[in-house]
């Protein structure tokens, strides 16, 4: 599959040698609808002389006397590689195990049934049922012929109305209508053979003639082609003439105006002005607040002040690293017809209009059946194989990190049902293409849909897809009963074996109990190479081989547009039915290696991928992220062909999420982070990388630097942090001494001439001649078209049309060697190549080292969801997943990925947002500092101001004020609810005062003492209902992370009761102290109240750990405060009465 001549002749795409003798055949050239143009040799000289037409191809028609032949040789190697589980690793050698390919299910049945009238609805000619005397069943009077299906679908969707003459059925109830046709069958027959002799006439005349299966069809090709014969080929008499009316000629491709692939749409100034007018407003406006809140100090309970004014000090600072990066959201737009017209058009550099799109290799990465399961992740594969894009320039990667058998023949089971599903998806247009949610759509799925066979073929891909679930979902029990099978066996052959050699040496036969390792079987009864059920010796979880299967197998470069296989139980013809490669790859792992988790996994993928392939881009996507969107691959190259796309090291993608609560409680679908921060991103130096739903630039991922970087202003805290200016300084092999720098493609990778020296490459990528090779074929293929003067570092119109390498065996074993444990060792993967080591989330710091390359990244907001996923409903489960968000963050802040010390090539406000990005998590330090200030206030009856006067209020109002309008504004230029706001605000809190706080925890910990805490589950209440949707939303899963939100609930409840009493008890009440601190008691708790609601479950039912919790809680802070500050005397004489003390 690696295209190695590609940067031949000067960086021109390869030419195929001419012949010095005339060739004697006759010429064609292929047009873009498929047919074929003849051409005399005076034809040929005018164009032959042309650069364009240097290098033609001899097209030969499918004519009958002419059929289509491959090569045997490369065809059968290429059944061997699609055919052979190919394993190896460490000190072990790479085989190829031939596996028995069964036939699907599909192609088992017989598509032929006995013929029987078909059903009269539109798009629908299933057979109609008969009675017992062989009659129709008809259920309405008119004699409108219906199957049971659309019977069915009229009597509860279409009101109980025929769907011919629109009257209700007598009989609603099929049984009902079997019944009555029994008892008039004979009258109706009778009636039938006077009245409609007719319409039996017209259907006898109606039976199709087909060619016998394998023949070739003179007059079909006639038909569809609108040809003739010529000498040896077919010319067009209609829409294909020049300006003299001769036949056979081809109107000239018109020069047309350069467009642009993609347009930025900047927010409106109306919006825009005001928002920015705003930020300023309410930054002076906290100036002089905390000016004037340190001026004015609390004499009365200065610690009170001295908290209060430590967190807000610290949320101006927080509050000014969020706002700075959103001062210039912009949004963007792509059109895909000039995408379509620039590279899939017939042009002189283009003549037969094959794509002309560079490949892309798609990554979804999984690790455990249990915990993601194996028919989401088969969904996914569904759904990427089907996409709309060139078919022979995709490919799609399974990593399969536990190396399960379930997973493997989950994804054969895939790869079988993708023969039905995606030409399919294709003929109908469906979308989105992933099955599983396509047959839950809560829509119309007829809507739109105009071919008359399209009921028929969603019925019976309906039925073909039960079975595919049904058959994965089975899949544990049988692998389980097939290993128990073989094991058996296995024991009595050695029982047996034992028994012989007691025997041949005359001894008594006293058998001892034979030990044999339970292995794994596959169906082709062999050992599984990967994880076993029963953990063993080099089959665990950490200890197994590396894997890499070719589910399916690299598809031609012609489209199969009339191809029908004989026993196919739908009609594709007319359909591309090629399907892209897919192919399952498992690293090998071993004892003492550090695998280093998804990254580890995710660099493994680019360098099998990079042998195999060795497509430009790759899209990475998790298994439970599916492509909701079909042109979403051509959306996301729009940005990377366009003019300056070369300089784009990723298209970022928005997660769109499935399965949340109406109401979503905890803020899953996250629409302030994707909708308006990352929006704001956009227009600085591009997105953060999120992990999943992202297209990368190879080339980028490899570390290398971008063509024409720019140098920007020294950085932040510059002038109190001064740094030494890194000199562009290299030893003699062009090595550089700090990791964040990238491997230049300027003068240091460079000879004299300006070609990459391919000698230094090793040692930063590996040994691989393979891998190196390919480095360079893919930083050409990944330019863009060099069609406008404007347009720097770009390729030529048509090099990426000719046809990939075929696989071989020896590209597949070199693609195992990349992928064992030891091939890291001593080179730069993980450090400054591919996806970075040294974090939880890998995903920031990879992003952020590309920008501080200077790469940049661009947000690809489609008008229809790119890629739609799950998220965790549960309070618990959502708190983990912040955890490790934010644990992630605060190892990025102690490491040496910290923005402060980003180079001149980063931006200063992209330089803030990744700053921001490690600080977050701190901030919970000071908030639950002050979610408790409300109560302290109320239980020692101060306030963090002296008195409530008309100064403080005028700012706290101009401040909440400013804060309103600037959400206001938010929503309105990035298109989110204000509902949305208000839910990520309180479960800003919420995760805050729990997640964020043990994030910072588990890091100082781990960088002070080298100590690493894990939160885990200790106790689980299952949900009520099974049957709900959202029956995991009420699921209360007790953990140490509920703890801080909980006390700070418990503790401001009892100090508004506290702060009451005091008040109505005491002498002289200070009404103005009271509702200070209880209207922040009710902005904490109004915050909180989704955590709170979330603890009681379903229908109120608390767990009694919450109980036990916060009395427990409740009862140490009274005490606490009790041994703090006792009761006195003066303060019960204070209360009015003796015979009232306050506890």
């Amino acid at each position: 599959m690696r295209s190695k001549g590609i940067l031949k002749n000067g960086g021109k795409p390869p030419t195929a040698p001419m012949s010095a003798a005339a060739p004697t055949v006759v010429f064609g050239r292929r047009t873009e609808s498929g047919r074929f143009i003849s051409y005399s040799r005076d034809d040929l000289d005018s164009e032959i002389s042309s650069v364009d037409f240097q290098d033609y191809h001899v097209h030969i028609p499918m004519t009958p006397d002419n059929q289509s032949m491959e090569e045997q040789a490369a065809a059968d190697d290429h059944r061997y590689v699609s055919s052979s589980l190919f394993t190896g690793g460490f000190n072990s050698v790479t085989r190829a195990h031939v596996m028995d390919k069964q036939p699907s299910s599909a192609a088992r049945r017989a598509a032929a049934a006995a013929a029987s009238s078909t059903c009269m609805v539109q798009g629908c000619d299933s057979k109609i049922m008969r009675n017992g005397r062989g009659a129709d069943i008809l259920p309405c009077e008119c004699d409108f012929k219906i199957c049971v299906d659309c019977f069915t679908d009229a009597v509860k969707a279409g009101g109980g109305a025929c769907p011919g003459c629109k009257e209700r059925y007598k009989h609603a109830e099929w049984e009902e209508v079997v019944a009555a046709s029994n008892h008039d069958a004979l009258n109706r027959a009778l009636s039938l053979s006077h009245s409609h002799g007719p319409k039996m006439e017209s259907r006898l005349s109606m039976v199709k003639q087909r060619a016998a299966p394998g023949e070739f069809d003179h007059n079909r090709w006639l038909f569809e082609t609108k040809g003739t014969y010529g000498y040896g080929n077919a010319i067009w008499p209609d829409d294909r003439t020049d300006d003299d009316g001769v036949p056979g000629h081809p109107k000239e491709l018109k020069s047309k105006p350069w467009r642009p692939l993609t347009r930025k749409l900047r927010i409106q100034a109306a919006v825009i002005s005001p928002y920015r007018l705003l930020v300023l407003i309410r930054l002076v406006a906290l100036a002089f607040f905390l000016m004037w809140r340190i001026k004015h100090q609390n004499e009365d309970a200065i610690w009170l002040w001295g908290m209060s004014i430590v967190c807000e000090l610290w949320f101006a600072f927080s509050w000014v690293l969020d706002q700075l990066p959103k001062l210039c959201p912009v949004n963007r737009a792509t059109d895909l017809s000039v995408l379509q017209e620039k590279f899939e058009t017939p042009t002189p550099s283009n003549p037969t209009g094959k794509s002309d799109l560079p490949g892309i290799d798609v990554f979804v990465s999984t690790a455990d059946p249990e915990k993601e399961p194996v028919l989401v992740t088969a969904n996914t594969i569904l759904s990427i194989l089907a996409v709309d894009y060139p078919v022979e320039k995709l490919a799609c990667y399974v990593s399969d990190d536990g190396g399960a058998l379930l997973t493997f023949e989950a994804m054969a089971e895939a790869a079988s049902f993708a023969n039905l599903w995606v030409p399919f998806c294709r003929k109908h247009d469906i979308e989105p293409r992933n099955p599983d949610s396509y047959f839950n759509l809560k829509r119309d799925p007829f809507k739109n849909k105009v071919k008359a066979d399209f009921v028929k073929d969603r019925r019976r891909i309906k039925r073909e897809y039960d079975e595919f679930k049904v058959r994965v979902n089975g899949l544990p029990d049988a692998i389980r009963r097939r290993s128990d099978a073989y094991h058996a066996r296995e024991e009595i052959q050695a029982m047996n074996l034992q028994r012989e050699k007691m025997k041949a040496g005359g001894e008594e036969e006293q058998l001892e109990p034979v030990k044999i390792a339970k292995a794994t079987w596959m169906a082709d009864s062999t050992h599984w190479p990967g994880t076993w059920i029963h953990l063993s010796p080099e089959h665990a979880r950490g200890d197994h081989a590396g894997i890499i299967q070719v589910m399916l197998k690299p598809p031609s470069s012609d489209a199969a547009m009339d191809h029908q296989e004989k026993r196919a139980p739908l009609d594709f013809s007319g359909v591309d039915s090629r399907l892209p490669m897919l192919v399952y790859m498992s690293r090998e792992k071993r004892p003492g290696y550090d695998h280093n988790k998804k990254a580890g996994a995710m660099n493994a993928l680019v360098r099998a991928s990079a042998i195999m392939s060795n497509g430009p881009f790759i899209l990475n996507l998790d298994c439970d992220h599916y492509v909701y969107n079909s042109k979403a691959f051509r959306e996301g190259m729009c940005f990377m062909m366009d003019r300056g796309g070369d300089r784009l090291c990723y298209v970022q993608f928005p997660q769109r999420f499935e399965g949340i609560d109406p109401s979503d409680r905890y803020a899953n679908h996250n629409t302030v982070f994707f909708d308006v921060n990352m929006r704001a991103l956009d227009g600085l130096q591009g997105p953060v990388y999120v992990g999943t739903g992202c297209l990368f630039r190879r080339i980028a991922l490899y570390g290398f630097d971008p063509p024409r970087s720019k140098e920007h202003s020294p950085g932040l805290c510059s002038c109190c942090l001064p740094r030494r200016r890194r000199a562009r300084m290299t030893n003699a092999v062009g090595e550089e001494e700090d990791e964040t720098m990238a491997l230049h493609m300027g003068s240091d990778l460079q000879d004299g001439d300006g070609r990459m020296n391919l000698a230094t490459f090793p040692k930063k990528f590996g040994n691989s001649s393979f891998l190196i090779d390919s480095i360079p074929v893919a930083e050409f293929q990944g330019r863009p078209l060099a069609d406008h003067p404007s347009v720097k570092n770009g390729r030529p119109p048509g090099a990426l049309t000719i046809a990939r390498e075929m696989l071989d065996a020896s590209i597949v074993a070199e693609a195992i060697s990349v992928v064992s444990c030891w091939y890291e060792e001593k080179t730069e993967w993980g450090t400054r190549v591919g996806w970075i080591y040294g974090s939880v989330t890998e995903d920031v710091v990879t992003g952020y080292r590309m920008h501080n390359r200077g790469w940049k990244s661009v947000y690809c907001v489609t008008q229809r969801d790119a890629f739609r996923g799950t998220a965790p409903i549960n309070l618990t489960d959502r708190l983990h997943q912040v955890l490790r968000w934010a644990t992630g963050s605060v190892e990025i802040f102690f490491s040496r990925n910290n923005a402060l010390f980003a180079t001149s090539r980063m931006k200063l406000l992209q330089r803030i947002a990744y700053l921001n990005v490690g600080i977050y998590p701190f901030t919970s330090i000071f908030l639950i500092v002050y979610c408790f200030l409300p109560a302290l206030s109320l239980f020692s009856g101060q306030f963090i101001v002296q008195t409530l006067n008309v100064t403080f209020l005028t700012y706290l109002l101009i401040i909440t004020v400013t804060l309103c309008l600037l959400a206001m504004l938010e929503i309105k230029w990035s298109g989110i609810e204000l509902e949305e706001w208000w839910r990520n605000e309180q479960f800003w809190l919420i995760g805050g005062t729990s997640a964020h706080l043990a994030a910072v925890m588990q890091g100082l910990l781990k960088v002070i003492a080298g100590i690493e805490i894990s939160f885990t589950l200790t106790s689980k209440q299952l949900g009520d209902d099974v049957d709900d949707e959202f029956a995991e939303l009420y699921v209360v899963k007790w953990t140490s992370l509920m703890i801080p939100p909980l006390t700070i609930i418990m503790i401001n409840l009892v100090a508004i009761a506290v702060g009451f009493s005091r008040t109505i008890y005491s002498t002289i009440p200070q009404w103005s102290k009271l509702l200070g601190g209880v209207f922040f008691s009710f902005w904490v708790l109004g915050h909180l109240y989704p955590f709170a609601k979330g603890l009681m479950g379903r229908r109120g039912r608390t767990p009694t750990i919450v109980y036990v919790w916060s009395g427990l809680v409740a009862i140490t802070i009274s005490l606490l405060w009790v041994a703090i500050n006792p009761p006195s005397a003066g303060a019960n004489s204070q209360l009015g009465g003796a015979s009232f003390s306050f506890p």
